[in-house]
């Protein structure tokens, strides 16, 4: 409960969705947004875009409207020639060159540099160029891949570039799904900012619901988490296999329940004003394979990937082996998208292992004609998530970690001496007990309401049961909430 009064009484920086200055500015932008007359609707939520922007660093909001700026006049010049005109390519370059190019020197250009440097130490050679002093813009991967696919889109003719400015700079900005996707398409967001969305009391109470889910999985489990994960993975030279494999385990839901709480808090902010964003997450830990996982993790990026890099390689269209070098390419460019470190490279290549090795056993299986070895299916089924999940897990293991040597370390020490006692060495039993809980807590929710279970099942109607659920939730929001400033992990990216 102290936690709550930390939260209440400070934290009023930065725009965090767990934050007061969150709780202050939501029921004003709806306030506006209800109150003001319908033709300044986009002037209300632009303004709250760029202001929820600005509450990081008012400076860089130069480069959502540089990047606004060259798409809306790139896309508008593309109209005026026809389809296969070469002029197109050269307005597309200009998208290209801007948009990335921002993004190269502000989030890669000193890890590409630096790489380079130790090349030339290791030479023995002098290196003159010097790092760029600059702080990393909070969500540039997620609007600068949202505004390509724009002009891509426009460019292939998919889209008819939008003529109002100010809809396309919301587009650009529309702060719930700003700085941590999910990575919405132009085709579907475009004609919902076209239009007000009155209030409406159905959409209203279904997008609270979303966020309160968000906030539950985000305060209540994923922070809760992260104070065992943390105390592991800052100082792995100091722990055996036991609190490392623990830790590790622990981290896929912390990972999963703060970038899905992200998504479930923007999703629902987004149904309460009246806009409709794609789901980001489908139960990814109830894969059966890896290629299912990518179906079910941060389905806008994955699908960004396959339309805007994967499909214009080429796809599995072409012969085996370069269908195999397109699918290295994307999830080596994935892990790279995440951050400028090896650590991420790392993880987007086992990853890239973990496909074609797939993609290999299944043709062999094909080949062979190897249909099964006579388990049940029950039996096969839960093997199956059982690898899935253990692959996946391995691979966070380098995504956690904050530097390469880290990840040495951790790797080295996965094999040294399983200790148990070790596993409580940063908590209590009675703290890990309860993060288990909330884990088992977190799966049988999803399980049921993926299920056709809530269909059939009448006692959730009940006002009574349903109520008491929704203040059980509340309650354990308050009472076991970590309130203490913890930014989303995604928020780096």
């Amino acid at each position: 409960m102290q936690y709550w009064n930390l939260w209440l009484c400070g934290n009023i920086g930065f725009m965090l969705f767990n934050s007061l200055h969150f709780l202050l500015f939501f029921p004003v932008v709806l306030g506006l947004f209800w109150l003001l007359p319908r033709s300044l609707y986009w002037v209300v939520l632009l303004g709250a875009s760029y202001y929820f922007y600005m509450a990081w660093r008012p400076a860089y909001i130069v480069l959502i409207v540089v990047s606004t700026a060259v798409d809306y006049t790139v896309s508008r010049l593309m109209m005026g020639y026809g389809i296969d005109d070469r002029r197109r390519k050269y307005l597309l370059a200009i998208s290209l060159v801007a948009n990335l190019g921002l993004l190269f020197m502000f989030k890669y250009f000193n890890f590409f540099n630096d790489s380079l440097r130790q090349l030339f130490i290791y030479f023995d050679w002098r290196y003159p160029i010097a790092d760029i002093d600059v702080f990393l813009p909070v969500g540039i991967s997620f609007y600068t891949f949202q505004t390509l696919s724009y002009t891509i889109d426009v460019y292939r003719g998919k889209l008819v570039a939008e003529k109002h400015l100010g809809i396309f700079a919301l587009y650009v900005a529309f702060w719930p799904q700003l700085v941590a996707g999910p990575i919405e398409r132009a085709g579907t967001l475009l004609p919902q900012l076209r239009s007000w969305v009155g209030f409406d009391y159905e959409r209203v109470r279904a997008g609270l619901l979303k966020m309160g889910w968000g906030f539950f999985k985000k305060l209540v489990v994923a922070d809760r988490l992260s104070l065992y994960v943390n105390a592991i993975y800052n100082y792995p030279q100091n722990f055996d296999s036991g609190p490392i494999l623990l830790a590790t385990f622990l981290f896929s839901f912390q990972i999963y329940c703060d970038f899905s709480g992200y998504s479930d808090i923007a999703i629902g902010a987004a149904k309460v004003l009246g806009y409709d964003l794609m789901e980001n997450f489908e139960r990814p830990y109830a894969s059966q394979s890896i290629t299912e996982f990518w179906r079910r993790w941060h389905i806008s990026l994955s699908t960004w990937f396959r339309d805007y890099l994967y499909i214009p390689l080429g796809g599995s269209r072409v012969v085996k082996w370069r269908w195999y070098v397109n699918v290295a390419i994307v999830f080596l460019v994935s892990g790279l998208w995440h951050g400028a470190r090896w650590t991420f490279f790392v993880w987007g290549g086992l990853h890239t292992v973990y496909i074609l090795g797939e993609l290999i056993g299944k043709d062999f299986c094909q080949r062979w004609q190897i249909n099964g070895v006579g388990m049940p299916a029950w039996l096969v089924k839960w093997l199956r998530m059982g690898v899935t999940f253990s692959l996946v897990t391995i691979a966070w293991l380098f995504f956690r970690a904050n530097s390469f040597d880290d990840a040495m370390i951790i790797v080295r020490h996965l094999f040294v001496n399983f200790d148990n006692v070790g596993v409580f060495s940063r908590t209590t039993p009675v703290q890990l007990s309860l993060s288990l809980g909330l884990i088992a807590f977190l799966l049988g929710h999803e399980a049921y309401v993926e299920s056709d279970l809530r269909q059939r099942s009448g006692w959730f109607a009940s006002d009574f049961v349903r109520w008491g659920y929704y203040l059980m939730l509340m309650l354990g929001l308050m009472w076991l909430g970590v309130f203490v400033n913890r930014e989303f992990i995604y928020f780096r990216f």
